[in-house]
C-alpha cells in the first residue's frame, strides 16, 4: 500500500514530522508493527536494535605503577524501551557506527580507573571481579545514551617487557613443571611396571605352556609304553597264573602223598610201637602182681593163674590193634590213651575176679580144718 511502512524485527522505525513523540521527542517510535506514513509530510528513519560489538585495547597503570595492556570485548545494543530508543536515536541515528566507538571509549575510561585501584595479582586472579566492576560503573552512563551492555569479556592482560607477570608466575610454573616431571616419572614408572608385569605374565604363560606340553608328552609316552607293554604283561600274568595253579596242584599232591605216607607207614609204625609199649606195661604189671601174689598165701594159685592169663588177654587185645586201621587224632598221645585203656580194662577184669573170689559178698567160702583152705567159685 502506498505510504505504509513496516520496520524489521531488529529495528525501530522513527517517524518525524507531524506531532511529537513520547516525552516531547521530535519523532514517534514504532516497533513490531507497520504504520501508514504520509509522503512528503512525514519522514521515516530506522534505528538498529541488533547486538553490536566494541573492542577495547587500553594501556592501564596498576596500583603498583606497572603498565598493563588490557584487551576487552563489549557486547551492547539499544534498549528495547521507547526512552532508550529516543536517547539513542537522537545521538546515533545519522551515524550509528558511532555507538561502538563511543561505547569503547566509555569502557576504556572506566577500565583505566578500576585497574588503577588494583594490583597485578588481583587483576590476574580476579578478572571476573574486574569485569563486573567495569559494568556496574558504566551502566548509568550507557543508559543515558540509550545503550545497554549484555557482557564484558577481558581477553588478555599483557605487561609488555617488564616481565612482572612472568616473574609472578615463575613459582607456579616451576611447581607445575615439577608436578609435570613427577607425573611423567610416575607415568614412566607405571609404564615400566606394566611392561615388567606383562613380561612376567608372558614368561609365566610360557612356563605353564611348557609344563602342560611336558605333561602331555609324558602322558603320551606313558600311554604308549603301557600299550607296548600290554601284550608282554598280559602274557607274564597268564604265565604267573599258570605257575600259581601248578604250584597249588603240586602242593595238594604233596599234601595227599603226605597223608598217604602217614596212613601207610607212620600210623602202622605208631600202632606197632604202642603195641610193644602195651606189652611192656602188661609185663610190668604181671611182675607187680606176682610180687603181690607171693605176699598173699591164700590166693597164690588163683593169682598165678590170672597172672599167667593176663599177658595173653592183653596180647589178644593188642593183636587186634595191629591189623586195625586206626585214625589217631592226637598222635602218640592218642595211641598211649588207647594202650592205657586196654591195660586198664585188663586190670579192671583182674580186680573184678579178685573181688568175686576173695570178698565175702563175692560168694567165696572157706571150708576144712585149720591146716589149709579151699576156694570155690559159684
Amino acid at each position: 500500500m502506498f505510504g505504509y511502512r513496516v520496520p524489521a524485527p531488529d529495528e525501530a522505525m522513527l517517524i518525524s514530522g507531524g506531532r511529537r513523540g513520547q516525552g516531547g521527542a521530535p519523532f514517534r517510535v514504532v516497533t513490531g508493527h507497520g504504520k501508514f506514513v504520509l509522503p512528503v509530510f512525514r519522514k521515516t528513519r530506522f534505528l538498529t536494535l541488533a547486538m553490536c560489538e566494541a573492542e577495547v585495547a587500553e594501556k592501564c597503570v596498576t596500583k603498583q605503577g606497572i603498565i598493563l595492556t588490557v584487551r576487552a570485548v563489549i557486547a551492547f545494543k539499544v534498549g528495547n524501551d521507547t526512552e532508550s530508543i529516543v536517547n539513542a536515536g537522537q545521538r546515533f541515528l545519522s551515524d550509528q557506527d558511532q555507538m561502538s566507538v563511543l561505547t569503547g571509549r566509555i569502557f576504556a575510561g572506566h577500565l583505566r580507573a578500576i585497574i588503577g585501584s588494583m594490583t597485578v595479582e588481583e587483576i590476574i586472579t580476579e578478572r571476573q571481579k574486574l569485569a563486573t566492576e567495569v559494568l556496574d560503573t558504566s551502566k548509568t552512563e550507557m543508559a543515558k545514551i540509550g545503550l545497554i551492555v549484555d557482557s564484558l569479556q577481558i581477553q588478555s592482560i599483557d605487561d609488555g617487557d617488564t616481565g612482572y607477570i612472568a616473574a609472578m608466575s615463575a613459582p607456579h610454573k616451576a611447581a607445575i613443571q615439577r608436578q609435570a616431571q613427577i607425573a611423567q616419572a610416575q607415568a614412566a614408572q607405571a609404564a615400566a611396571e606394566a611392561e615388567q608385569a606383562a613380561a612376567r605374565k608372558q614368561a609365566e604363560y610360557a612356563r605353564q605352556t611348557a609344563v602342560v606340553q611336558a605333561e602331555y608328552s609324558a602322558e603320551v609316552d606313558r600311554v604308549q609304553a603301557q600299550s607296548s607293554q600290554a601284550g608282554p604283561l598280559a602274557e607274564a600274568h597268564a604265565q604267573q597264573e599258570v605257575l600259581a595253579a601248578r604250584t597249588e596242584l603240586a602242593q595238594r599232591a604233596a599234601d595227599l602223598r603226605q597223608q598217604q605216607l602217614v596212613a601207610e607207614i607212620v600210623k602202622p609204625a605208631e600202632a606197632e610201637a604202642e603195641r610193644i609199649r602195651v606189652l611192656a606195661l602188661a609185663e610190668a604189671e604181671r611182675m607187680r602182681i606176682q610180687a603181690e601174689a607171693a605176699a598173699s598165701h591164700g590166693r597164690v594159685a588163683l593169682d598165678r593163674m590170672l597172672i599167667d592169663q593176663l599177658p595173653q588177654i592183653v596180647k589178644e587185645a593188642a593183636s587186634g590193634l595191629s591189623g586195625a586201621n586206626v585214625n589217631v587224632l592226637n598222635g602218640a598221645d592218642g595211641l598211649g590213651e588207647i594202650a592205657a585203656g586196654l591195660v586198664g580194662q585188663g586190670l579192671t577184669i583182674l580186680d573184678s575176679v579178685r573181688r568175686n573170689l576173695g570178698s565175702p559178698d563175692g560168694g567165696a567160702e572157706k571150708s576144712g580144718g585149720t591146716g589149709g583152705g579151699k576156694v570155690e567159685i559159684r
